[in-house]
């Protein structure tokens, strides 16, 4: 039977109102107690808000909708036993719903974090002017101004209790170019075959389009739902990341409306600065971006994957296990060929679930058959799960159609009316509307995969998966990519760390849908922090190894509570990214949490004491 692309990246490994919680910090409080405020931004209930006419004003300038923003959430609070909610809780497990509602987001919370609450007002943007428009409004009454797409931000940056709302779900138009220049390039860059996709896309509808019509291929995220803007701005990592690199480094061109209302043209001639800082920047932190251009590339005949579980019957056969799946990974999966994910388990089991590219099965099954031998051979290890190989023509990978043929394999958006391409991976329902309990990541250096240096590795990798679960994305590390995709994912924001990694390692925990109030549906903040202090037990097993300021972390998948979050993200790039967000930002429009610039605010953005 097929698996899941969750399966492929099962993870080993929220809130709660702030208000609600013992541990938690408040959410105003100032970041230099004993400071006076240089800036605060209006809440409804304080002075300064503006008026219904005021409001109708921004209104009258818009070609979208502006929305008074209410949420399902709060109403069912009030009715936590009846029908309805009981039915909002089944929708939560649907991405495709939570995206179509602009008062929720796809992770409801982190505990001791934050929840999700929406705006008081939404502009429902279909063009870069709405965009502008709101902008404006935000700027010259001083709002918090929050920006969602796909809504898929773990750290709540795609909501904002008090806040205006810009929501670009609308914006999501996709358009081929057999020969594409950027605007002021002319004579600087050679035309290449690219599309342009408004910033409320998602991948999926974006993959239909490019590689099962268009016969291309275009570098995005995994996850079938996730927006294309934000992941671009994040770095952009996805399953084949290991052949083409990131997402950022296909980008060719970004409309973007910064602080000014203006809306710019970002490319390699047009505003440079700006470009560079867009790609692994962080979204929500340097303007909002309402279209993108990115390079399309070349579609092999076939892409697939291999799935599989192997358990160890003791604590000496696991690091056995461990040790032959470091050397099998360093010398025959660290290539352009294979990416995705392995996943060391506390039950001392190591689970695959890898994506080939340009393979057959013929020669999937032959890469492998090394260590499939190894297992059979090997005393006191045994496949849980079955080895399988799924390899399709690579076109039919993200064809809704031909997945929808494929048992098991997606999921289809359920309710009446929904359009029979909106599917997503059958395994990503178990991250839509999830409570996160922790999150940490680091990226492993390649220089960890020299025999001198794989028995440090394994003894940190069994350590750690004692305590909690940890992946190890092997399509998140550059180490072993061809030259030019490098290239191209280094001349970005994000922390050079990334490029020369073999692996992204990833400790997490969550929890089904809950919210606070909620009888039946109440977040268990007491297993949270258990869960949590586990990951972090995980992770200084790993630190030992790679101290944490080297290691990094990617922006996107990373620890909230992250004190060191400049270092952690961009590394040596954060003063060149936070000298770029002050010439287009000087007074802080954007905020969002630990992004660029975003010291000196209090936790919620609504309080300015420092630069």
């Amino acid at each position: 039977m097929a698996k899941t692309r969750r399966d492929f990246l099962r993870t080993a490994g929220s809130v709660s109102l702030l208000s609600l919680l013992p541990n938690a910090a408040s959410a105003s409080e100032p970041v230099a107690a004993d400071t006076a405020p240089i800036f605060q931004r209006v809440r409804p209930s304080g002075p300064g808000w503006p008026s219904a006419a005021s409001w109708e004003g921004l209104r009258s300038k818009l070609k979208g909708d502006l929305i008074r923003v209410s949420s399902p959430l709060k109403a069912c609070a009030e009715k936590a036993g009846d029908a309805a909610c009981s039915q909002l809780f089944a929708e939560l497990k649907n991405p495709y719903y939570i995206g179509d509602n602009v008062a929720l987001t796809q992770t409801l919370g982190w505990a001791d974090a934050w929840t999700s609450e929406p705006s008081v007002f939404a502009v429902a943007a279909e063009n870069a002017a709405d965009v502008a428009a709101a902008v404006e409004f935000a700027r010259d009454n001083k709002l918090r101004l929050a920006i969602k797409g796909g809504g898929h931000s773990y750290f709540g940056n795609s909501n904002a209790p008090d806040s205006l709302l810009i929501w670009t779900r609308r914006m999501n138009a996709i358009m081929l170019h057999d020969a594409f220049v950027g605007e002021g390039c002319a004579g600087d860059a050679s035309p290449r075959p690219a599309v342009s996709v408004g910033a409320g896309a998602i991948w999926m509808h974006v993959y239909d389009a490019v590689m099962a019509r268009a016969g291309r291929y275009v570098q995005g995220g995994g996850c079938a739902t996730v927006g294309v803007a934000g992941l671009i701005q994040s770095g952009g990592f996805g399953s084949f990341s290991r052949t083409y690199g990131t997402a950022a480094g296909s980008l060719l061109e970004a409309e973007v409306v910064t602080a000014d209302g203006k809306v710019r043209i970002a490319n390699a001639c047009t505003n440079p600065d700006l470009f560079w800082s867009l790609k692994g920047g962080g979204g929500g932190s340097l303007g909002v971006v309402t279209r993108v251009t990115l390079a399309t590339h070349e579609l092999p005949d076939y892409l697939g994957g291999f799935f599989a579980t192997v358990k160890a019957d003791s604590d000496a056969a696991f690091r056995t296990l461990v040790t032959q799946v470091v050397d099998f990974y360093a010398e025959s999966l660290l290539n352009p060929t294979w990416g995705e994910k392995i996943t060391l388990r506390p039950d001392r089991a190591v689970s695959f679930g890898m994506v080939c590219h340009g393979l057959d099965e013929t020669q999937a099954r032959a890469a492998w058959q090394p260590f499939l031998d190894w297992v059979a051979r090997a005393a006191s290890v045994s496949f849980e799960e079955a080895p399988r190989f799924l390899v399709l023509p690579a076109r039919q990978f993200f064809d809704p159609a031909a997945l929808k043929a494929v048992p098991g394999l997606v999921i289809a958006d359920d309710r009446a009316g929904a359009p029979p391409n909106d599917v997503f991976w059958s395994g990503d329902r178990n991250e839509a509307g999830q409570f996160l309990y922790a999150y940490q990541s680091a990226w492993l250096p390649a220089t960890l995969l020299e025999k001198g240096r794989r028995a440090e590795l394994v003894d940190a990798l069994c350590a750690a998966a004692v305590h909690s679960g940890v992946g190890l994305h092997c399509n998140k590390g550059l180490a072993g990519a061809p030259a030019a995709a490098v290239a191209r994912s280094r001349d970005t924001a994000m922390n050079p760390a990334a490029v020369d990694a073999f692996a992204l390692l990833i400790a997490g925990s969550h929890g089904e849908p809950a919210y606070p109030g909620i009888l039946g549906h109440e977040p268990d903040l007491t297993e949270a922090r258990q869960k949590a202090a586990n990951v972090t037990r995980a992770m200084r097993e790993i630190y030992r190894l790679v101290p944490k300021n080297t290691a990094g972390a990617y922006v996107s998948e990373s620890d909230y509570f992250d004190a060191d979050w400049q270092q952690s993200y961009w590394g040596a790039n954060y003063p060149r990214l936070l000298a770029i967000k002050k010439k287009y930002d000087p007074e802080g429009l954007f905020f969002v949490h630990n992004g660029v610039g975003s010291e000196g605010w209090s936790k919620d953005g609504f309080i300015r004491h420092g630069a």
